[in-house]
């Protein structure tokens, strides 16, 4: 696909988009890519840096390498990402903790809109599509209701946690943000992204990268072979998720950080007892926003 310097800008800032939504812990970069229309072309074009493709590279040709793996696209959407994760780290985590009920707010309205868009894509309902798409939900529900774990902080649980972490990302509804809380390490890894600590996040990324690069070829090809089947689970996935990015909570468990700041470690879901109409407004702008972007998808 030949693009112009302005479609890799726009690539870029469908990047930091996804780079925003796998800072929180509940929300996927991959409904964002989803979102935004570029997740068949992501999972494809990860899958495709295999041994085929990295024969090229250590072999000296380099431009073949970079077109077999569609480099253009990968180092637009990785560079946006980045930016908005080393950018945007401090203000997601801000406001998270200075106004929980409102970005919930508005990521609620997102996701069940995504539910909604995804769903969308599935050619055929019929009783296979939906089991998967209950499957889907129920998986996503259950690991939305895990207690987060106490893990050790040593470099190869960093480097596993990397691995999975990175699996949910790409997708849809199951945030990897999310499955490094239950790993015990959303904190660990974000204080090292705010604090560059170097080592931490080198060994994270070696992890991200094997278990991207790994899981790609199945959600690949379960995408081509399974399309609506994979696409059920997918959008299941994102309704269950709905139970975690629920605006209004109430902790059950705390925990200290390393400053001495206790935070919320468990919390349960509770009906609105503030903000309810700034809530809502909220979650109807983030429903409209999936519902223009898909609408202007659409049109072109």
């Amino acid at each position: 696909m030949k693009r112009t310097i302005k479609d890799y800008a726009v690539l870029a800032m469908k990047g930091i988009a996804m780079g925003a939504a796998d800072v929180v812990p509940g929300v996927s970069g991959g409904t964002i890519a989803f979102i935004v229309g570029i997740y068949q072309e992501l999972v494809d074009s990860i899958k495709s840096i295999n041994a085929a493709s990295l024969k090229l590279l250590f072999t000296g040709r380099i431009a073949a390498f970079w077109r077999a793996v569609n480099a253009n696209f990968l180092l637009a959407i990785v560079t946006g990402i980045a930016i908005s994760i080393f950018s945007l780290a401090k203000v997601i985590t801000y406001l998270l903790e200075a106004h929980p009920i409102l970005v919930w707010s508005f990521f609620f309205g997102l996701v069940l809109a995504s539910t909604w868009f995804v769903s969308k894509d599935i050619r055929q309902w019929n009783w296979k599509t939906i089991l998967c798409f209950a499957a889907g939900a129920l998986i996503a529900l259950f690991i939305t209701v895990a207690t987060p774990a106490e893990t050790p902080d040593a470099l190869w649980f960093i480097f596993l946690s990397g691995a999975i972490a990175i699996c949910a990302m790409i997708l849809p509804g199951i945030s990897g943000s999310f499955i490094l809380v239950l790993l015990g390490k959303y904190f660990y890894v974000m204080e090292a992204v705010k604090t560059l600590n170097i080592p931490v996040i080198l060994v994270f990324l070696c992890g991200a990268a094997i278990g991207i690069t790994s899981f790609s070829r199945v959600l690949s090809y379960a995408l081509h072979r399974f399309h609506d089947v994979t696409i059920a689970v997918l959008a299941g996935f994102m309704l269950g998720s709905l139970n975690k990015v629920w605006p209004w909570k109430e902790t059950v468990e705390t925990f200290i950080d390393s400053h001495g700041v206790v935070k919320p470690l468990v919390e349960k879901n509770i009906l609105p007892d503030a903000y309810l109409w700034q809530g809502l407004s909220l979650m109807v702008v983030g429903f409209l926003l999936v519902y223009v972007l898909e609408k202007v998808a659409g049109k072109k």
